[in-house]
């Protein structure tokens, strides 16, 4: 960050800066190409008041027209956006050019209602798939408990009071977290062929991967795809803590029943979705874990809405957690189960089995010792690597 600033400063982005007027789209749809899935705050969530809030985003697809979705989907009231804008940046947060205004219906502020979120207007930003953006965010009045995606493993920075979106900054503080902001689509610089949404918990979300090191196993995906040619994205769309039935506190987010609609169906362009999820609702479940046809008939009906929009849908195996703070027999009773359907029953359109990947042969209700963070239930580095370079290509054509 104090790279991007040091850039900045050196560029004059203070009179450097581009206002772009909207720009209207062409006949290309637009397609998702980064999402964080916001999550009701607890009482402790951050507040923002005449401050920037600036993020680094990686994109997982090209464009030549992006626009940002921002939210106040749990706000409890109005939020209002001063300004924002979006530059492109190396991987090292170092700024490429100057950065573009977004604008709201023309505006360069906007309120959003509260329990909103609201798409900015398109701009000319070519994007190259791997690429990162900054979106800068000046909140010049109180904003409330935020609307954020928590544990987001890569850094948001605050500016010292006033509006910075197009001025270089030093951080007065950081977080992490990702605060207003839920998703970027692009128009696609080349024919799109399918929006790939990652569905699921931490172990999607990347907890404890390499703290803005693009390490979860979505992102191996989608350096995978994007090795392969042009025409996919891969949008994560997990919360960490979340649960397929359950709701345990606020930052662990809906429930998988509650939030599909909204963090899949509602994506632009998306043609599959993945579901790793469900270790939570027998982990944190305890005495109230649901029992093995609850949580079958759960996905069951992740895999109607899915296909009722036309939409593939691959269930990924659970993956091991004895050793885990919420480790029992009883439920790993309940995980065998579970992955035996989703191998077996055919209900999925295909099988992604991240348990077989990740297990430790010699002990397989255990992760391998050299993919797990030390918690047992979370991989590292390389576990998240693992499961990432275990997708199926094949499954995308």
């Amino acid at each position: 960050m104090k790279r991007f600033a040091a850039l900045a400063l050196a560029l004059g982005l203070a009179s450097a800066c581009t206002t772009l007027a909207p720009t209207t789209s062409t006949s290309a749809s637009w397609i998702g190409v980064w999402g964080a899935s916001p999550a009701p705050p607890p009482a402790t969530a951050k507040t923002f008041e005449n401050e920037t809030v600036r993020q680094i985003v990686r994109l997982s697809a090209s464009g030549k027209q992006v626009r940002i979705r921002f939210t106040n989907e749990y706000g409890d009231k109005p939020l209002v956006i001063g300004a924002a804008t979006v530059v492109r940046t190396g991987p090292d947060g170092v700024a490429m050019g100057a950065p573009v205004t977004l604008t709201f219906a023309g505006a360069s502020s906007v309120t959003l209602p509260r329990r909103a979120p609201l798409l900015s207007d398109p701009v000319d930003l070519p994007v190259d798939a791997l690429d990162s953006v900054a979106v800068s965010i000046f909140l010049p009045t109180a904003t409330g408990l935020c609307t954020c995606h928590p544990l987001a493993t890569a850094t948001s920075t605050v500016s010292p009071k006033g509006d910075f979106t197009k001025t270089a900054f030093t951080p007065a503080s950081s977080f992490i977290n990702r605060a207003f902001i839920s998703g970027v689509d692009v128009i696609p610089a080349s024919p799109a062929k399918g929006v790939i949404v990652a569905f699921g918990d931490s172990i999607t979300d990347g907890y404890l991967s390499t703290l803005n090191g693009d390490k979860r196993w979505p992102d191996i995906l989608a350096g995978r795809l994007a090795a392969r040619g042009p025409g996919w994205s891969v949008v994560n769309q997990a919360i960490s803590g979340n649960r397929l039935l359950g709701y345990e506190r606020e930052i662990f987010g809906d429930p998988a029943l509650a939030r599909f609609d909204r963090d899949v169906l509602s994506v632009p362009g998306v043609t599959h979705v993945t579901v790793l999820e469900g270790i939570n609702d027998i982990g944190m479940g305890a005495e109230k874990r649901p029992t093995t046809d609850q949580m079958i008939a759960a996905y069951k009906q992740l895999i109607a809405r899915a296909h009722g929009k036309g939409i593939k849908i691959y269930g990924a195996t659970l993956t091991p957690y004895h050793g885990a703070a919420y480790y029992s027999e009883s439920g790993e009773i309940v995980r065998q189960a579970v992955n035996a359907w989703i191998r077996t029953s055919g209900a999925f359109d295909a099988v992604i089995d991240f348990d077989l990947a990740t297990r430790d042969p010699a002990n397989p209700n255990k992760f391998l010792p050299a993919y797990q963070s030390g918690d047992w239930l979370h991989p590292n580095d390389a576990g998240y690597k693992v499961m990432g370079e275990t997708v199926d290509l094949a499954l995308f054509k």
